[in-house]
């Protein structure tokens, strides 16, 4: 059994069944982040597991223990909340040792491990400070120096850098990250940013309509999509009408010209199919032999920096692709007739 065991949850508000039968195992000290719309389950799956709120259905276990019917204080859980929750009456330091004195520790014992905890999170010279005198980021930080002062086995975290913005966010990820790697806790991390799940994850479960539609480390949740709803949901994705033209072989016909895909398809011929490609299996001309072309119009041109991001009008389908800035040759014009290469096994149907 796993260290974190979640098995055939359900949960149901009223007549709304907002978690269906899921189930994962997590292992001691791997971070795994729940990812979906609003509104998918994920945060109410995160509020079984601390507690919040109590299964219709199902078991949670942590290291072989089972937790369903343990209060949230009796489950060595620490969460940290998207609206930070602290005590706006109280210190820093007071903040982050309020677990611990609520325990019963010694209060020698309390002062020696909020220092500890304000170290780690890089906010050692701020413990007598109240949350007013603090940004977003450092509050963030006091609530996840709170969450780990107790020791817990599990900690959870619900989306808690959405109120920041966005350099904050990625500093403090890659903070946040460094400290689970370092504490080797196990770790829960709701969110609904994409970029987030796939830069901080062990693995990934992507949730849709209650269900866990897919659970895979980043590359495979990415790259190998188990369902069209993970494939347009994770990352930017072209999704272009095809006719099938031969299913044996793979050949299929996209605005009048035609694709050999080299592979045979499930489809009948006569069918209309979608393909997916990732923007950046996409290319500019010809670059390789055996790489599949269309040919079509610029629509759009778009400088992002060091990408330029180019829109291909194909029919009544379009194509976006990302190239480099290159400063010795300007991208093409809108309204040019290009031609874009893509490897054949780049393709999903």
């Amino acid at each position: 059994m796993a260290f974190l065991d979640l098995s055939n949850l359900q949960k149901f508000y009223g007549t709304n069944h907002v978690v269906k039968d899921f189930s994962i195992g997590i292992e001691k000290g791997e971070f795994i982040s729940f990812l979906g719309p609003s509104g998918c389950g994920k945060t109410t799956t995160l509020r079984m597991v601390a507690g919040f709120e109590v299964p219709d259905q199902g078991a949670i276990s942590i290291d072989g223990q089972d937790v369903v019917r343990l209060k949230p204080n009796q489950r060595n859980i620490g969460m940290v909340f998207q609206a930070y929750a602290l005590f706006p009456n109280m210190t820093v330091a007071q903040n982050v040792g309020f677990g611990l004195k609520i325990a019963g520790k010694p209060k020698d014992q309390i002062a020696e491990r909020v220092t500890e905890m304000l170290a780690l999170v890089g906010l050692k010279d701020f413990g007598a400070r109240y949350p007013f005198q603090l940004s977003g980021g450092q509050q963030q930080r006091v609530a996840l120096a709170r969450a780990l002062a107790p020791s817990p086995q599990v900690l959870l975290l619900d989306e808690p850098l959405s109120a920041l913005d966005a350099k904050i966010r990625v500093s403090l990820r890659e903070e946040i990250r460094n400290i689970q790697r370092d504490l080797g806790i196990t770790t829960i991390y709701v969110t609904h940013d994409q970029e987030e799940a796939l830069s901080m994850s062990d693995r990934i479960v992507v949730m849709h309509d209650g269900i866990a539609e897919q659970i895979g480390e980043p590359f495979e949740i990415y790259n190998k999509p188990a369902s069209r709803f993970v494939a347009e949901f994770v990352g930017t994705l072209n999704l272009i009408d095809a006719t099938v033209e031969d299913s044996s072989t793979g050949r299929v016909k996209v605005a009048g010209q035609h694709l050999e895909l080299g592979r045979s398809l499930e489809a009948v011929n006569g069918a209309t199919v979608s393909l997916a490609l990732r923007p950046e299996t996409v290319r500019l001309g010809r670059i390789a032999d055996g790489d599949q072309t269309l040919t079509g119009l610029v629509e759009e041109v778009s400088f992002l920096g060091s990408v330029v991001r180019i829109k291909v009008a194909l029919g009544g389908n379009h194509i976006v692709l990302d190239t480099f800035n290159r400063t010795i040759s300007k991208p093409p014009s809108i309204g040019d007739q290009i031609e874009v290469s893509f490897p054949s096994e780049s393709v999903m149907i």
